[in-house]
C-alpha cells in the first residue's frame, strides 16, 4: 500500500518541468521595461497636448488684452456744409493690458503703420486709408496706446493717401463705416450715417 503511493505521488510530476527563479525575473523585468515605455509614452503625449493648451491660453489672453475701444462720440466735419471732410474718433485699451503700436499712417506706399484703417462708403472701399493721431491728457510721447491713454484719431477725406481716392462725397443722410485694425486684437467697427442738413462739427453718437 505504502509502496503504491509513492508510486502514484512519483507519477505526478513525472515529466514536469519547473520555473526557476532566474526566469521569473526575466520575465518580471521584462514587463517592467514595456510598461515603462509606454508610460513615458503617455505622459510625454500628455505634457505636449498641456503645454499646447497653455499656448493656446496664453495667445487667446494677448488677443483680449490687446483690444481697442472706442472712448466717447465719433465727430464728424465740414468746411462748406455740403460734404464731409474730416472723420474724429477717440480710442483707448478696452482693459488694463498690451500697449498698442498706433504709429500714424503717412499715406505713403513705404507707410510703417502697424495699424491699418479702412473706410468704406456707398461707393468707396479703401483698405489702408492715411491717419494721424493726437494724444489726450496723459501720455508718454511714443506711439504706443498704453494704459491710461487716448489717442485722437482723425482721417481727412480729403488726402486719403497715395493711390487713394473717393469716388463719392459723404453727404446728407449718407452712411460711413471705418474700420479699425490693430496688429494684434480684435478690429472696430464705426458705422454712422449722417443726419438730414451737414453742418461744421456732427457729433455722431
Amino acid at each position: 500500500m505504502f509502496k503504491k503511493l509513492i508510486s502514484a505521488t512519483s507519477n505526478v510530476h513525472r515529466r514536469q518541468s519547473g520555473m526557476t527563479g532566474l526566469e521569473t525575473a526575466i520575465i518580471l523585468i521584462a514587463f517592467v521595461t514595456v510598461a515603462a515605455v509606454f508610460g513615458y509614452a503617455i505622459l510625454s503625449a500628455g505634457l505636449f497636448s498641456a503645454e499646447r493648451s497653455k499656448e493656446t491660453i496664453y495667445a487667446g489672453l494677448n488677443e483680449a488684452k490687446s483690444n481697442l475701444e472706442l472712448s466717447g462720440s465719433v465727430v464728424a466735419g465740414s468746411a462748406d456744409n455740403t460734404m464731409v471732410d474730416k472723420i474724429i474718433f477717440t480710442v483707448k485699451n478696452a482693459i488694463a493690458g498690451n500697449p498698442i503700436d498706433m504709429t500714424d499712417c503717412d499715406g505713403t506706399l513705404n507707410a510703417h503703420n502697424k495699424c491699418v484703417i479702412s473706410l468704406t462708403t456707398a461707393e468707396t472701399y479703401i483698405n489702408n486709408v492715411k491717419w494721424s493721431k493726437q494724444a489726450l491728457g496723459y501720455s508718454n510721447g511714443n506711439n504706443l496706446l498704453e494704459t491710461g491713454e487716448q489717442f485722437e484719431v482723425t482721417i481727412n477725406l480729403g488726402d486719403l493717401g497715395t493711390g487713394n481716392t473717393m469716388v463719392d462725397n459723404i453727404s446728407a443722410n449718407n452712411y460711413f463705416m471705418v474700420q479699425v485694425k490693430p496688429a494684434l486684437g480684435s478690429t472696430i467697427t464705426i458705422q454712422r450715417q449722417l443726419p438730414p442738413a451737414i453742418e461744421s462739427v456732427m457729433d455722431l453718437h
